[in-house]
């Protein structure tokens, strides 16, 4: 299945791998191995979350397959910045929502450094705007994180084989996404999640990512605080993010503030 986005093969076309299903859901570490054999070479890997929990998990996970080296871990953008830099690992495996430079951000800036390795986003975000994002952004693949061992073996040899790894899980939105745009006039027409947004909610959405606090924002929209809440609220559910960093993230990506 052709999609569009940075990043891309001959033709202006990459080559996306979708998974598997019925591997959603399970725990991150259950399941047998899934790699025994098939890189041929040593994979070097740093692993860039903010979780140690995640961190030591995806650790145990990877160091159990006799070709995968941990060569380092970060907690933040920056570190995994420095470290991909001074390491030159053959994968990096990043976070999204990271303290001090998020993981679009790291990923952008590798690539402007000229980092070729494959990164391979890991988050809890299902949106397609974040899988754009961060395609866009330059990462290989995007994988969820209750993916099973077997999804993320496989994410991995599908990014160092030059290829792009969707998760299964958001897979199908983007699927059925693609082929209501393919389908032309009388298809569904594709409405990105900010165009769900009411101008009010843009509006706010703009102002907490200036670094607004409420009080604030309910002066300057002559509104009560309760309302400037209410808009906060629904900004985090639709958007499926849940902090003010993650809000002025996205709001920078999509260009409602300057860079």
């Amino acid at each position: 299945m052709p999609f569009e986005g940075e990043g891309q093969g001959k033709g202006g076309i990459m080559e996306v791998t979708f998974g598997t299903a019925s591997t959603v859901g399970a725990d991150i570490l259950d399941g047998p191995r899934a790699m025994p054999g098939a890189l041929g070479v040593r994979c070097r890997i740093l692993i860039a979350d903010d979780h140690t929990l995640m961190r030591e998990g995806l650790r145990a996970l990877l160091v159990s397959e006799p070709e995968l080296q941990v060569i380092g871990t970060a907690d933040n953008g920056r570190d995994a910045i420095r470290l991909a830099v001074s390491h030159k690992p053959d994968l990096v495996l990043m976070d999204l929502a990271m303290p001090h430079m998020d993981g679009m951000s790291a990923i952008r800036e590798l690539r402007r450094r000229g980092f070729k390795a494959p990164i391979l986003v890991i988050t809890m975000h299902k949106t397609e705007e974040h899988i754009r994002a961060a395609l866009q952004a330059g990462a290989s693949g995007y994988l969820l994180k209750d993916a099973t061992r077997e999804e993320v073996l496989a994410a991995i040899l599908a990014v160092t084989a030059a290829k792009t790894y969707i998760s299964p899980a958001v897979a199908d939105r983007i699927v059925s996404r693609y082929l209501d745009h393919e389908n032309g006039e009388g298809g569904t027409v594709v409405r990105s999640v900010s165009d769900t947004l009411t101008v009010r909610e843009k509006q706010v959405l703009k102002l907490i990512a200036e670094g607004r606090r409420n009080r604030e924002i309910a002066g300057d929209l002559y509104v009560s605080v309760k309302t400037v809440e209410k808009h906060r609220a629904n900004l985090m559910r639709k958007l499926d993010l849940h902090n003010t960093a993650a809000l002025t993230s996205y709001a920078i990506e999509n260009s409602l503030v300057a860079r």
